[in-house]
């Protein structure tokens, strides 16, 4: 289907000397979505311990990623519309303001519904920061500044788990979500500043009908998923038939609407942006079901600190920057299927340790577990989205890069609510009313306090439920695996090079 959209012009930023501050505050802007998911991920044993509702842990994560992933079409639907700056300008504002409310929540429920308003907003980020890059780079170079890009996750989750540890320590847990505010306000002052566009505006349908439709499909899945196990009979009869209902509209309306949420079209004319698309959804899923439960695995299974979670956090980022820089260079050399593919085979050798090594044996397995995923999500997902930014032309890489992150974040809500789901399930048939014992597991002064027989047996009851929430996501690695390999076979960055 050919794009229509009048041309929204970007001065040619290539040699300009803004570019490289264009860069600085997309990189300052991605830090900011990426520090808050290592900091809440860190602090969330303590906010548990704070706030109770251990049953309600996994909601945090997945609400954040449900209306994130609902979000994310929309804008890149705006940003081809009306350009990036407006777009980045609003999804900025809205993440904050989420943020700021977060730090006030006083029960858990308080924090799911405002970690929900910072999805919202966080649609905007981390897209409309890399169409931005897309736009004012070739596709070779885009190779090269995902290095960047992943450097700032590198260093992200060394300095999150530290200063979340600091924060909690001498101010509260409330802070940690206010380390962005700064971040977020310099990010777009600088992109004002420093990003030049014409855009022309031209008024076209967003499909709103069908985000809608999506988030009660969606929510209604991993509501089943997650509370499953505390549902009635009933309510969960409703549950299913709501998302039942949903699901068959959603897929209705996107076949008859003239712009759907997502750009079918682009899959059907690129395989480069099919596989990599659904190779990104595997991908996520793999990365949110482990990073969600790690915190919780090493703290509550091995009975690490929170500078062992830290660490073994740190031990993925730092990798995942490494693996960035030189699956970038082997991009470039090479092919983008050779370099997916060496990144999903480290995805499914890390999850085998994970899975193979139990928690017994400390921190140490996790953390070369983790260091693997992380070195595997360097190669993969930078592949992914400079093959497909490279496949499409400017009219167009809102939408693809867009839909690409939509899948994403869909498999990261499905990673974490996946996973979550088996969690659940295994301490609901292991042991029904430990679900509320386990606060106290994740929280150190409580956990001293236990009796030994009880804190043996709940870190047994929590490695179990850990163990099989690994399972699945090596499945999601084998997937991923399978999608790099489908990958056209000698599609390259040189090929596309000018584009």
């Amino acid at each position: 289907m050919p794009d229509t959209t009048p041309e929204i012009t970007v001065p040619d930023q290539r040699a300009a000397q803004g570019r490289t501050l264009v860069l600085a505050a997309c990189l300052m802007a991605t830090f900011m979505a990426a520090i808050e998911s290592t900091i809440v991920s860190t602090a969330m044993p303590t906010i548990v311990g704070s706030l109770g509702g251990f049953e309600l842990f996994t909601w945090v994560f997945t609400i954040f990623l449900l209306t994130q992933a609902v979000s994310i079409p929309i804008y890149g639907r705006l940003a081809d519309m009306f350009g990036r700056k407006r777009v980045f300008f609003f999804g900025v504002g809205l993440f904050l303001t989420g943020s700021i409310l977060c730090g006030f929540a006083w029960a858990m429920v308080p924090l799911i519904a405002f970690r929900a308003l910072q999805g919202m907003g966080a649609g905007a980020v981390q897209p409309i920061s890399a169409t931005i890059l897309g736009d004012i780079y070739t596709p070779a170079e885009r190779a090269k500044v995902q290095g960047l890009v992943s450097g700032v996750f590198g260093v992200s989750a060394i300095l999150g788990p530290t200063l979340g540890a600091f924060l909690i320590a001498r101010v509260s847990w409330s802070a940690v979500f206010w380390v962005s505010v700064p971040i977020g306000v310099a990010s777009v002052l600088m992109v004002g500043a420093f990003l030049r566009e014409t855009a022309e505006p031209k008024m076209r349908r967003i499909d709103f009908p069908g985000a809608l439709l999506l988030l009660i499909a969606a929510g209604g899945a991993t509501m089943a998923l997650v509370q499953g196990g505390q549902l009635s009979g009933t309510a969960m009869t409703v549950v299913l038939t709501v998302t039942a209902i949903a699901t068959v509209l959603l897929l209705l309306h996107e076949a008859r609407t003239p712009e759907p949420m997502l750009p079918l079209e682009l899959w059907r004319h690129s395989r480069v942006i099919a596989v990599g698309s659904m190779g990104s959804f595997a991908a996520g899923a793999l990365l949110m079901g482990v990073t969600a439960f790690l915190p919780a695995y090493v703290q509550g299974a091995m009975g690490g600190s929170s500078l062992a979670i830290g660490i073994v956090i740190a031990a993925m980022s730092v990798s995942w920057t490494a693996g960035s820089i030189v699956g970038g260079r082997i991009m470039v050399r090479t092919t983008y299927r050779f370099t997916a593919v060496l990144g999903c085979v480290a995805l499914v050798a890390g999850c085998a340790i994970l899975i193979l090594i139990p928690a017994s044996y400390g921190v140490g397995p996790a953390g070369v577990g983790a260091f693997v995923i992380g070195l595997g999500m360097g190669f993969c997902m930078s592949t992914f989205i400079v093959s497909i930014q490279a496949a499409v032309p400017w009219g167009q890489r809102g939408a693809a890069t867009s839909s690409t992150m939509f899948l994403r974040f869909m498999g990261s809500m499905a990673g974490a609510s996946g996973c979550g789901a088996v969690l659940n399930a295994t301490i609901l048939r292991l042991d029904p009313g430990a679900a509320h014992a386990l606060d106290r597991l994740l929280e150190p002064t409580a956990r001293a306090a236990l009796a030994p027989a009880e804190r043996e047996h709940l870190t047994a009851l929590l490695a179990a439920g850990l163990h099989n929430a690994w399972l699945l996501a090596g499945v999601f690695s084998v997937l991923a695996l399978v999608f790099a390999v489908l990958m056209p076979a000698r599609l390259s960055a040189r090929d596309q090079g000018r584009a």
